[in-house]
């Protein structure tokens, strides 16, 4: 089945036929299917049970919920519960089969999860990069494309029955600390990037390809995790199963929530996974508040939530937030539980209903949201190979576009973060030898990061530059730990060498899931590797650090035998071609760091378990994020050189913002002098917004991407916590020499000139704001 690019790709268009081309040599041969695949797993078969013939839930053409009631009325008890697991039983006397929930698309269909298998005739996927740096492009469309290019090899898959229909993805969870070993699966440290990440990233996995509007039925069920303020795994022994997360009103709702308010409300996401940890002394997967009030009842969740996984056994065993197995299984599903990944609700809600802890009724609405989900991916609809996505198999998985696709986004994501005249791009023409050093250098797995599947084929970073230029390479290090690098050995190998590429970093045996780092340093040796390589090194040296999260590479930054610096993330299956792109100039680096790179003295400023989004002087606390840190750092969110220059010129913002209060407003009635911000959710606020027009111009000679950074900072005197400066708005765009574009934002009043107070309420702050974007500036003044 083709895949239709989107129109806001278009730009970009030339740049990916490159990627296409330059991937043909590269790419595996199509697959021959040997024999026809065993066809998915699939309710309502008619032609199996003549008997289900006339019943309402088995009945396309009839109202979803009057299907859901049907069926959940002819279910007992004890079926009822089994529908309450991942792994769902079958009930054979309604034709309707087992069914794992648990499959992940993270960056490309996984092989986590049981839910899903890589075997013939779909042994591998395209793997695209991972999150976060495909969140350092900034491109809203690109993050929807990937997104609709993962749906589709999924539903490939489910058709040969490789998957499931249910993936338990994005991560949309705030990267608060760089230590997070799984900060590499999130958009980042912003809200607003994380919220639109997630809503594109949702829309582009569930929405149709038929353009039919219906948003009710599926492509295949997005799941927004781990609900909430979950970001800590295994830090000094403070493990993600029991910890507590001390959150603050005001942090919740301006830091941690946005996202996954985003997920449900704009993206419509079909599912929301509560996560392992506590907050405030609750574990979220038994918190009625959190749940049921909020995700349901403020947010309006269609679809259903579902636990971690065994997070009810770690609630019960290691938490022991109950007294006994059934007081807990009936806790989450009274708290708003609907799925259980694992079996202790099939072990113990039983016992709870017995008991009288738990109602039938309580149950009955549980599984009702899984079934209607299943039902809105057409499960109880019949073969679904006579459905819209019946024809698609393994040819529509691993195509040249797809692979092209991961390509573009690696390269769009790279960020180039220094680079000193005359380094880099290098021109293959004038390379006679490249040296190519470091123990990522060829890298393969590292390439991928974690929630990954099996890969189409890697193309290494050794691999991709030498297709370009003849290469040297010695790796260094034994490793990423790097306990001694072979320093006299790289030498001898750079010798002759007109330039050197020393590709460093990280992998998931030093950040990951389960993983957190203690130190922001370079792993082993590596810091030494470099050093001693650039000063023995006559031509330019390229540090390429592959990583997660932030590296203090402040050492490098200040040498100047070290030209120049790329953060490549984990880029994917076809990472090393999209870094040859970068190096050799066949693509003009676009990338924005997503997140703030810290110096190693923040470990010693900073526990990890201080969820504290605010700087506190009083003890020598620095705050987190670009939002609201006050200390040094190596690079800043937002950070990112190309090889071109572009110039901002304002050419449309207001001076003056009136905010229409009723004449009978307590700051209308003579108090006014004393109101310095009005609640956000007054009637008055709604649909208040202005616009800021800029003039975006390349006075470069090179073609290049850019991404429009609109940022905001409250008036100097605010009390209260407010942010020194948040992300209001981006525009990712392509620009020749010398062109010039008018790029447009609309600024929403009440929620992006807001602040939240202490008590968790959102407040527009009146007095002097300020816009920036990079180094223009706006003041205007917000007033009643």
């Amino acid at each position: 089945m083709a895949i239709t690019m989107p129109s806001s790709l278009l730009p970009f268009l030339p740049l990916l036929q490159l990627t296409i081309i330059l991937s043909i040599s590269t790419m595996p041969q199509v697959r021959p299917q040997e024999a026809p695949a065993p066809g998915p797993p699939f309710a309502c078969d008619l032609s199996k049970n003549p008997s289900l013939n006339g019943l309402k839930f088995c009945d396309p053409s009839a109202d979803s919920a009057a299907r859901v009631a049907d069926l959940v009325g002819r279910l007992t008890l004890d079926e009822k519960i089994g529908w309450l697991t991942s792994g769902a039983a079958q009930v054979p006397r309604l034709g309707i089969p087992k069914y794992e929930w648990w499959s992940e698309a993270l960056h490309g269909v996984s092989s986590t999860g049981p839910g899903t298998k890589f075997l013939s005739p779909v042994p591998a996927a395209t793997s695209f990069p991972q999150v976060i740096l495909t969140a350092a492009t900034f491109n809203e469309s690109l993050f929807h494309a990937i997104a609709q290019v993962v749906s589709t090899e999924a539903r490939a898959m489910y058709n040969v029955a490789l998957s499931g229909l249910t993936f338990w993805s994005p991560n949309v969870n705030i990267f608060r600390d760089p230590r997070w070993g799984r900060g590499q699966e999130t958009p980042g440290e912003d809200p607003l990037l994380s919220s639109k990440y997630a809503v594109a990233y949702v829309r582009g996995l569930q929405q149709r390809d038929d353009d039919s509007g219906d948003h009710y039925k599926l492509k295949v069920a997005a799941c927004c995790k781990h609900y909430t303020a979950y970001d800590l795994d295994n830090w000094k022994g403070n493990l993600r199963y029991t910890f507590n997360a001390i959150v603050s009103q005001q942090d919740l709702i301006d830091t941690y929530q946005p996202p996954f308010r985003s997920c449900v409300e704009q993206g419509n996401v079909a599912s929301v996974m509560c996560s392992y940890n506590q907050v405030n002394g609750k574990p979220t997967c038994g918190d009625r508040e959190l749940l049921d009030g909020v995700i349901r009842g403020q947010w309006g969740l269609d679809g259903y939530i579902v636990s971690d996984c065994d997070s009810l056994e770690e609630m019960f065993n290691r938490q022991k937030f109950t007294k006994t197995a059934e007081e807990t299984a009936a806790l989450a599903v009274n708290s708003g539980l609907d799925l259980n990944c694992g079996s202790f609700l099939v072990k113990n809600a039983r016992a709870a209903v017995n008991r009288g802890l738990l109602n039938e009724s309580a149950v009955d609405r549980a599984v009702s949201n899984n079934l209607a989900t299943m039902m809105r991916l057409g499960f109880f609809d019949g073969d679904p190979r006579r459905q819209i996505y019946g024809s698609l198999g393994p040819n529509d998985v691993c195509t040249k576009a797809n692979r092209g696709l991961a390509r573009e986004a690696a390269r769009q994501g790279i960020v180039l973060l220094k680079n000193t005249e005359g380094s880099l791009p290098l021109s293959p023409a004038a390379i006679t030898s490249l040296a190519v050093v470091g123990p990522n250098a060829n890298a393969t797995v590292a390439m991928i990061g974690n929630y990954a599947g099996t890969p189409c084929k890697y193309v290494t970073p050794l691999q991709g530059l030498t297709a370009s230029v003849p290469t040297v390479y010695h790796p260094g290090c034994a490793d990423v730990f790097c306990a001694i690098a072979d320093v006299d050995g790289a030498k001898n190998v750079i010798a002759g060498a007109d330039a050197v590429i020393l590709v460093v970093g990280s992998n998931q045996s030093i950040e990951g899931e389960g993983l957190d780092r203690v130190d922001l340093t370079l792993p082993g040796q590596q810091q030494t590797l470099v050093s001693e390589v650039a000063r023995a090194s006559r031509g330019p040296v390229i540090l390429v650090i592959m990583s997660g999260g932030g590296m203090d590479v402040q050492f490098a930054k200040d040498d100047p035998k070290v030209t120049s610096i790329l953060w490549v993330g984990f880029p994917g299956e076809v990472g090393g071609a999209a870094i040859a792109d970068v190096v050799f100039g066949h693509h003009n680096p676009s990338g924005k760091l997503p997140m703030t790179w810290y110096p190693q003295s923040y470990v010693n400023q900073v526990q990890m378990t201080d969820m504290n989004m605010r700087p506190d002087p009083a003890r020598g606390y620095p705050g987190r994020t670009y939002r609201f840190y006050t200390g040094p750092v190596v690079f800043p969110f937002g950070h990112g050189l190309s090889y071109t220059e572009f110039d901002h010129r304002l050419v449309t913002a207001p001076v003056h913002v009136s905010l229409p209060l009723d004449e009978n407003h307590e700051c209308r009635r003579g108090l006014s002098t004393s109101c310095k911000s009005i609640d956000a959710a007054e009637e008055s606020c709604n649909g208040l917004d202005f616009d800021v027009h800029l003039s975006v111009k390349n006075v470069g000679s090179r073609t290049g991407g850019h991404t429009v950074m609109l940022f905001s900072s409250p008036p100097d005197d605010v009390d209260g916590g407010a942010p020194t400066r948040q992300l209001v708005g981006f525009r990712k765009m392509e620009l020749g020499p010398k062109d010039e574009e008018i790029v447009e934002f609309k600024v929403d009043v009440c929620r992006h000139l807001s602040a939240v107070d202490e008590n968790g309420n959102r407040k527009v702050v009146l007095g002097q704001h300020l816009l920036h974007v990079g180094t223009l500036t706006h003041s205007f003044n917000v007033h009643i």
